[in-house]
């Protein structure tokens, strides 16, 4: 029976994945993900792609009280309460978002931990994803075995390098895929899935070491090919068609 088998999230974009065991899916998405980003000086996004490091930084985040705590790799932690500053819009692969810059400790800590000055930014829940019309994204566990046995890797792939919201236990390989333009009923919710999500290099990185030490893009396009000629598809997004609360362990079928 196909189930939910991992929860993750990521309350600022880009830094390590936090594992739950329930969330609650809104007409927006899980409020406690993705509501931060990180910008540089010029004001570009700054995210794994350009800085693995990023992603050995562990983080929790209260929604109800505003508290955001950060632990770093050399045992440093900076945490209290938000507070924002001026608004600013950030690019997300041609689509404006708005968010408000964070006072506080959160953005010195950051940019002595990747050498160079960045800035948080608060933004509204479900805004900084990087897809539009797609706050949810799913991956089942018997996709990444597929990856891995037809990589010939001897070890388990991290689901953390593909950073999806809902991990499926109970199904074939890709069948997810069968799933996009159906509504899926996922616990007390319903997601109507919209399309394959097309991967980048974040995905070859350990989550462990922020280093690339597996090229997945080479593998899965040798096995799966392209899409449309350029991309190459892992997973697969869409949005929330009825909100309600998701468990692990919660039956996944589609509608």
């Amino acid at each position: 029976m196909a189930h939910v088998s991992w929860l993750t999230i990521a309350p600022v974009k880009g830094l390590a994945l936090v594992e739950v065991e329930e969330l609650l899916l809104a007409r927006e998405g899980v409020a406690e993900n993705r509501r931060f980003y990180l910008v540089d000086a010029d004001g570009q996004r700054y995210g794994l792609l350009r800085d693995g490091k990023l992603g050995l930084v562990r983080q929790a985040y209260d929604a109800a009280r505003e508290r955001l705590e950060l632990a770093f790799p050399d045992g440093s932690v900076v945490s209290g309460e938000v507070d924002v500053d001026g608004e600013v819009t950030t690019d997300f692969y041609g689509r404006p978002v708005t968010g408000r810059l964070v006072r506080g400790p959160w953005s010195e800590a950051l940019s002595a931990h990747v050498g160079r000055s960045v800035r948080l930014v608060r933004t509204e829940a479900g805004t900084a994803v990087d897809r539009a019309r797609g706050p949810v994204s799913m991956l089942s566990e018997a996709s990444l075995e597929e990856l891995r046995r037809r990589a010939g890797r001897d070890e388990r792939v991290d689901p953390r390098r593909f950073r999806m919201l809902i991990g499926i236990g109970g199904v074939g390989p890709h069948e997810e895929d069968e799933w996009i333009g159906r509504r899926v009923q996922v616990g007390k919710a319903v997601v109507l899935l919209r399309e394959q999500v097309a991967r980048c290099a974040i995905t070859t990185q350990n989550p462990e070491t922020g280093e690339p030490d597996f090229d997945t893009l080479r593998e899965i396009k040798a096995y799966r090919g392209l899409r449309e000629r350029k991309l190459v598809d892992f997973g697969v997004y869409g949005e929330v068609a009825e909100p309600g609360r998701v468990r692990l362990g919660d039956p996944v079928e589609p509608l």
